[in-house]
């Protein structure tokens, strides 16, 4: 893991604030929020993201049987707060075999959705035809959430997005048999609004997907 932020969008090296620039920045994206390194899943590391992010902690809550939290990332640095967060989860797959999902929240530009979707992005918009009723349905925040299909991405996995809480919300899935897992209405949770449930969730491995998507 390394131990530097990293581009949200490619994942290089960015350069912190300094005499010639007062945001960080990346040589091929320019101003970027910096992705901050990925620590093992914990109580612990979930709340620091918690408590410092300015969007959303998507979480299903409770968690499908037998799914365990397996890592957080957060882009965004102390002056600003967190920009975009993504959580992991893994668990048994509705068609057997183990399932993985990604659930992002970020404002508009910041990129990691695409990353992790694996679409040149930023945003999902272009690969989206709201035209077309939604494929997908969440409650999130207790809210009905339409999510579209986004196309474009690899054929290992199931991506879909939409808006919730006037950002974007992105879910991830591998492999992409198990984006039928996005069918039976999972119920998101801001984690912010969680309290104290936050102490209960259950803690698994940290999933490679939040490293190398």
């Amino acid at each position: 893991m390394r131990g530097e932020p990293s581009c949200p969008k490619c994942g290089g090296r960015v350069r912190a604030p300094g005499l010639f620039a007062d945001s960080w920045q990346c040589d091929v994206h320019g101003t970027v929020h910096p992705l901050q390194p990925v620590i093992p899943p914990s109580v612990e590391a979930l709340s620091v993201v918690v408590h410092r992010t300015q969007v959303p902690v998507w979480m299903p809550w409770p968690l499908p049987v037998g799914w365990l939290f397996t890592g957080v990332a957060c882009a965004g640095d102390d002056r600003s707060g967190g920009r975009a967060t993504a959580v992991a989860c893994t668990g048994p797959g509705p068609l057997g075999g183990m399932g993985e999902l990604i659930l992002v929240a970020e404002e508009l530009g910041v990129g990691l959705g695409a990353r992790y979707a694996g679409i040149d992005g930023p945003d999902p918009g272009p690969y989206m035809n709201v035209e077309k009723p939604a494929q997908a349905k969440v409650l999130a925040a207790g809210r009905p959430t339409p999510l579209w299909h986004v196309t474009g991405a690899p054929d290992d996995r199931a991506v879909f997005a939409g808006e919730a809480l006037g950002l974007w919300l992105w879910a991830v899935v591998w492999p992409e048999q198990s984006g039928l897992l996005m069918y039976d209405e999972l119920v998101l949770t801001d984690l912010r609004d969680a309290g104290a449930e936050v102490d209960l969730v259950p803690c698994g491995a940290l999933s490679p997907r939040l490293l190398e998507p």
